[in-house]
Formats: structure tokens, C-alpha cells, sequence
């Protein structure tokens, strides 16, 4: 589970990961002018990101105390089964609420950018349309009623989840964020874009520690906060 919930939670370095290497001769200009403003708006949205991280923390922080006040150890002495990671799973999807809400100017821009790309091979085009709907269902997300559903799970004796926290872990497990196949657009990159391709990729390594390291902390510390397992 917890491997699961760090992928989810790490898997928006993999979107903006992007792989570089001489473009094709056969490229149209389609093609590469949008692999070119791919991996610019990938570069735009890692930097803003990687550079106000602080905010997200700030908003997590916020989010905590939050639940802290509320609902402290709401769910202590709880089990450690299906029940319980469908609300730890609520919780990873309040995470990432929060800092999806925190970035969401970004992340919109980003977007519109992904939603004007067309290329000539069909699979990039329809992997860049199911980027930017996971993105969008991630940014629709909205903090759950956490302190409500773990307190109606006490309630039960732990025994019985409120329906409707069921199926916001499910749909937040639904979520997949996925980057463009690397091996689809290498034909189509530009020469001229190999030294923004090097400062995404400092970026990306950024990013993936900041997520390891903080997005792990962040649901540890909600999870004790609220009493719940992982």
C-alpha cells in the first residue's frame, strides 16, 4: 500500500521527465514544433513548482493542524485492513488536494498547453489528451470529510467505512498520471532544445527528492495526526 500511495504521490515527476535525443529528418513541422513546446511547458511548470515548494508544505502544515484540532487520533486503536487503507487512502487523497490546489495556476497552464498539441502519430496525441484529463481530475480533487468518516467508522467498531469514503479512495486510486512515452517523441525533438532538456532534468531530480522526502513525512504525520494506519 504505501509503495502504492508513493508512486501516486511522486507520479508527477514522471510527467514532466523528458527524454531528448536528435530529432528526425521525417519530423513535420507539427511534430516537433509541439514535442518543443512539451518540454517547454514541462520545464516552465517544474521550476514553479520546485521553487515554491515551500507553499505546498505551508498548505500541508495548514492541513494538518486542521485535522489536529478537529479530529485528534480520531481513528486510535483502529485495525490495520481494507477498511482502514480505503481512509488512509482518503487521506493521501487530501495531500494531494492541497497541493494540487496550491499549484493549481501552474498546473492549469499547463494544460491548455497539452490540450493544443497535435502530433502526427496518433498514440502521442491520445497519451498528451490523457495527461492532461488525469491532471485535470487531480486538480477537481477536493479535501475529504476525514474527521466525519473516521469518526462514523469508530462508530461502527471499525467495522464499516462510509460509502462515500470508499469511493473517494477509489477514485483517487483511479487517477493515473502518466508522461507521453518517451520512445514516441524522440524522433521529434529538436537539437536546440537538448540544454532545456539538461535543466528539466536537474529539476526533475529536484523534484523526485522533495516528493521522497517530504511526501512521505507529509501522510506519516497526517496519519498520526488522525490515528490511522498506513
Amino acid at each position: 500500500m504505501l509503495g502504492r500511495l508513493l508512486g501516486r504521490l511522486t507520479a508527477l515527476i514522471a510527467v514532466l521527465a523528458v527524454a531528448i535525443a536528435p530529432s528526425s529528418a521525417s519530423a513535420s513541422s507539427q511534430d516537433t514544433a509541439s514535442t518543443h513546446a512539451y518540454i517547454l511547458a514541462s520545464y516552465k511548470l517544474l521550476h514553479a513548482v520546485v521553487t515554491t515548494w515551500s507553499k505546498v508544505e505551508a498548505g500541508i502544515r495548514q492541513l494538518d493542524s486542521k485535522f489536529h484540532v478537529e479530529c485528534p487520533v480520531a481513528g486510535a486503536g483502529s485495525p490495520q485492513n481494507e477498511e482502514g487503507q480505503a481512509l488512509s487512502t482518503e487521506a493521501a487523497g487530501a495531500l494531494w488536494a492541497s497541493g494540487y490546489h496550491t499549484d493549481a495556476t501552474q498546473v492549469r497552464a499547463y494544460i491548455k498547453v497539452l490540450r493544443r498539441l497535435r502530433w502526427s502519430n496518433p498514440a502521442i496525441t491520445r497519451s498528451d489528451r490523457r495527461l492532461a484529463k488525469s491532471l485535470k481530475e487531480m486538480l477537481a480533487l477536493q479535501v475529504p470529510s476525514l474527521c466525519a468518516d473516521i469518526h462514523a467508522w469508530s462508530a461502527s467498531g471499525f467495522k464499516s467505512v462510509p460509502a462515500d469514503a470508499k469511493a473517494y479512495a477509489a477514485h483517487v486510486s483511479s487517477i493515473e498520471i502518466n508522461e507521453i512515452p518517451r520512445s514516441l517523441l524522440t524522433p521529434y525533438v529538436l537539437p536546440s532544445d537538448r540544454s532545456l532538456r539538461h535543466s528539466a532534468e536537474q529539476l526533475s531530480t529536484k523534484y523526485e527528492e522533495l516528493e521522497f522526502k517530504r511526501g512521505q513525512a507529509d501522510w506519516d504525520t497526517l496519519l498520526e495526526t488522525l490515528g490511522l494506519n498506513q
